[in-house]
């Protein structure tokens, strides 16, 4: 219907509040967003090749406003339930990530936009993992794990009938999208009353820290919410010189000309004061921290196991007392330095745009030329295409740093796609699938362009 909000503009409302909210909750937050636009102001003004470029691929906007948070759920009813809330934001599930290899007890998914016009408006992501009570092996506490999480909902009544209004209607009008967005924050917001006693909470806590994390609390809080830094090694410098406590490492891969997929790092998580049940004394809990990222090009299926070939074999290295960062270094020295090279290689996707070829007197395009001879001609220009989604073993790393979780090499029986998707209610999304429609989609537009330049009668 023509009065309803777009899902664009709910997902901006919501992510901006979302925002507001966890500033207000994490004050430190609110530094770290200074740190980030001081270092991405920096960034911009030492590398004017940069700037042009991340202005004419129209990134500035959405640099300013994006954001990733995640939350970790119980039960498959919640994540069914919080797929609905994300639709109505323009949120699918992206890929499947299986952190139990990693020694994290949970499968996930990454809720986001797809579309390319919804990205540049605002590319807000949520990290969604659900707990997987079936790697708890004490039966007893698996069994009251159960029965504490079957007893909370933690969505309000009333944002359950405007999910109704939305799936009856198509959508929501603006009063009820207004409505929404502050109904849906309070799935998301802190609190500092636990709803076990002290001794359950120890008890799930001697299990994983994830696990009483999860279960011990009304709702999902956000644990974090990530800006985006152009140059994460400098923004990880600047923590340290600011007094903020960060992570040792910074996850992902080692710093590249080309940078490629993501680069995380965060100030280490806080002891917040908790309230138990039917006890007087007030105890502390570690959740939340601050997490920053670099945002890298999207490596294809064949760019994917080559990485993940260095990586397991930089995690080798260490695991045999190798220093990590030399480790990393050492492993990735014969990865590809430059984006005309990570695409000739047919190791990332690109985004497509006409050249300069194209509007040179006397020059036609040529018929079945590969995208790779048009490019080496002229005809054509390439660009990184943003990494939109998450690695598996940076978000196992940046879990056990803010949980105090001990080391564990990781939990018997692997993933689970199948069971996830069924509570899900749908299948994800393929992240491979969508960077390939979307450089397909470049490649014809910038084709096009080439073709719609008059020819000369010398030609």
């Amino acid at each position: 219907m023509p009065n309803h909000v777009h899902p664009d503009e709910i997902r901006s409302n919501f992510s901006s509040a979302l925002s507001d909210m966890y500033k207000t909750e994490v004050p430190l937050y609110g530094d770290l967003l200074d740190l980030v636009a001081d270092t991405n102001r920096r960034v911009l003004q030492s590398d004017s090749t940069l700037m042009h470029a991340m202005e004419e691929s129209d990134q500035l906007h959405r640099l300013n406003v994006e954001r990733h948070g995640a939350v970790r759920l119980g039960t498959a009813a919640e994540l069914e339930t919080l797929r609905r809330v994300f639709a109505v934001m323009g949120m699918v599930p992206v890929g499947y990530y299986d952190l139990s290899v990693a020694g994290v007890p949970v499968h996930a998914t990454a809720f986001r936009p797809i579309e390319e016009a919804s990205l540049r408006r605002n590319p807000f992501r949520v990290f969604t993992s659900l707990l997987r009570l079936e790697l708890i092996d004490n039966a007893e506490l698996r069994g009251e794990a159960e029965k504490i999480l079957a007893r909370r909902d933690i969505f309000t009544g009333r944002c359950r009938e405007l999910l109704d209004v939305a799936d009856a209607e198509g959508g929501l009008n603006l009063a009820q999208s207004t409505e929404f967005v502050q109904e849906v924050l309070e799935t998301f917001r802190w609190h500092s009353e636990a709803t076990v006693d002290v001794q359950t909470y120890r008890r799930l806590r001697s299990i994983h820290p994830l696990i009483a994390d999860v279960v011990c609390f009304k709702g999902p809080h956000i644990n974090h919410l990530t800006p985006r830094v152009l140059d994460i090694d400098d923004a990880q410098a600047e923590m340290k010189a600011r007094g903020i406590k960060a992570k040792t490492d910074i996850e992902g891969p080692p710093r590249n000309d080309c940078p490629v997929l993501l680069r995380q790092t965060s100030f280490l998580a806080l002891d917040e004061p908790i309230r138990f049940v039917g006890d007087a004394a007030h105890g502390t809990h570690t959740a939340r921290f601050g997490e920053i990222e670099q945002r890298g090009c999207a490596l294809t299926p064949e760019g994917r196991m080559r990485y993940d070939g260095l990586l397991q074999s930089a995690l080798a290295d260490t695991a045999q007392g190798t220093d990590r960062a030399e480790a990393m270094r050492k492993a990735f020295e014969q990865w590809p330095n430059s984006l005309h090279a990570l695409f000739s290689e047919g190791l990332a996707f690109v985004r497509f745009l006409p050249g300069r070829a194209h509007l040179e007197q006397g020059r036609k395009l040529a018929d079945g030329l590969s995208a790779q001879a048009l490019v080496d001609e002229g005809w054509l220009q390439i660009e990184a295409l943003v990494y939109e989604d998450f690695l598996p073993v940076s978000a196992a790393g940046i879990f056990r740093s803010n949980l105090g979780a001990e080391v564990r090499a990781g939990y018997e029986g692997g993933g689970n796609r199948a069971e996830f998707e069924r509570a899900l209610g749908t299948a994800v999304r393929s992240e491979f699938s969508l960077y390939e429609a979307a450089q397909e989609r470049s490649l014809a537009e910038a084709l096009k362009a080439c073709h719609a330049v008059p020819q000369t009668d010398g030609a």
